[in-house]
């Protein structure tokens, strides 16, 4: 279902994430990213962004993508209910330039303090910042836009609606597959069950977990995506197996560089877009994956990791959103959950990106990290994006528990000796 303009109440997915965005918990996601010369960026730096701003106003109002409607409308309470109210974007405020950065290195830095950075309420919830980046040939950008918008995979299409050329593809969504009879009684049982889960103190003492700070710690790492699709494939799994793998070692390096003790299995939270979404940006259900630091052999470690991703992300899809957000009250039980649980010590999200390159205002969009939240007592999340050919991995963390950098940059080198060796050794 495409947005309307008219007042719209918010899908119980949607409405669950303006629950969880409080003011130390600012529920926004981001997509940084490096810019070439070209359209409004000038070969001598200077910036045209009159220019970009009546490219974006051009494809807000287009009547072809009706998808970005959402850009067009803020978040109001209305009757108790949560509504989608028409409200125009002023673009001198929604699009505009940032503070010089130095570098890759101050992006990151950049990154890690808009996540807790608050929105304007009585805007339509998203900004896009161009950011000069001394170190880069062109500038920086951070798009930023409230988790009511959309889940990873929606801000995916609205990034090629909003940026890219107009045959921008439109991707085939998935037919649900009937439910068995009976399907009603296992999905009860299941939805008991995993919120149960929840309650259950099954992972050990850790600084992965406890109140998150508004010290953040952001990090970015990139690795050859056909180089690490083929070495996965030879160890017997998929390119997000080995990011998961990549993971495990790159956390338990930031653990003992900072002198934690490292868990045996650290458990993750990962979520798995759903063949429908039912008019929602968000439309998610999400499995669980224990990742084992005690393997140091990496085919091992990714196809132990591939055997427990088989079955699980097909129970996560059958299984769809977690039953505490899907209404307001379950959302603020589950928020008030997630405060105090001890089920998962970190968050990891992989998405495909977009089919094509990008470009923003006529500017070739040549690297791209996408950067997720960090919410309740979980004080590391790693996003990846798959994008021209590389895997961008972005590694957001309370600083004040864990290195962000450290382990982006053990991300990074595990990634790379990941995809050599398990490569090396399927073609030995």
């Amino acid at each position: 279902m495409v947005p309307s303009l008219g007042a719209e109440r918010l899908t119980a997915a949607d409405a669950s994430n303006v629950v969880f965005d409080t003011a130390d918990q600012v529920n926004v996601f981001a997509l940084a990213g490096l810019l070439g010369i070209g359209g409004f960026v000038h070969a001598d730096g200077t910036l045209e962004l009159d220019r970009l701003r009546a490219e974006i106003e051009s494809r807000l109002h287009d009547p072809s993508v009706p998808e970005l409607s959402r850009f067009r409308q803020r978040i109001i309470e209305r009757e108790g209910r949560l509504v989608w109210e028409p409200c125009e974007p002023d673009l001198t405020w929604h699009i505009r330039a940032s503070d010089a950065v130095p570098g890759l290195d101050g992006l990151a830095d950049l990154c890690a303090a808009l996540m807790i950075r608050p929105l304007a309420a009585h805007r339509p919830g998203w900004e896009l910042l161009v950011v000069p980046a001394g170190s880069t040939k062109g500038p920086a950008v951070v798009l930023r836009a409230h988790h009511a918008i959309a889940d990873g995979v929606a801000a995916v299409r609205l990034a090629e609606l909003l940026f890219g050329a107009e045959s921008a593809p439109s991707r085939a969504r998935a037919e649900p597959s009937p439910r068995p009879r009976g399907a009603w009684w296992r999905a009860a049982v299941t939805g008991v069950v995993r919120i149960a889960a929840m309650l259950r103190r099954s992972v050990p003492r850790t600084v992965l977990l406890g109140p998150i700070g508004p010290r953040r710690g952001v990090g970015f790492a990139e690795v050859d995506l056909a180089t690490l699709g083929d070495a996965a494939r030879h160890a017997g799994g998929t390119v997000n197996d080995a990011l998961l793998a990549g993971i495990a070692a790159a956390t338990a390096a930031g653990l003992r560089a900072g002198g934690h003790p490292v868990p045996g299995v650290l458990p993750a939270s990962v979520p798995v877009a759903l063949p429908e979404r039912g008019g929602s940006g968000n439309a998610v259900g999400v499995m669980m994956v224990q990742l084992p630091t005690d393997e140091p052999d990496v085919a091992l470690r990714i196809r132990r990791i591939a055997a427990s991703t088989r079955a699980a992300k097909d129970e996560a899809r059958a299984a769809g959103t977690f039953e505490l957000t899907r209404s307001r009250w379950g959302s603020r039980l589950f928020a008030w959950l997630a405060r105090r649980q001890r089920f998962v010590v970190m968050f990891v999200t992989n998405v495909r990106g977009p089919a094509a390159a990008l470009t923003i205002g006529g500017a070739p969009l040549e690297h791209a990290w996408p950067v997720t939240p960090i919410q309740g007592n979980v004080r590391l999340g790693v996003a990846a994006l798959s994008y021209r050919g590389r895997l961008a991995c972005t590694v957001h963390t309370d600083a004040t528990a864990l290195d962000a950098t450290a382990v982006a940059r053990a991300l990074a080198d595990e990634l790379t000796t990941l995809a050599t060796t398990a490569l090396s050794r399927g073609t030995a």
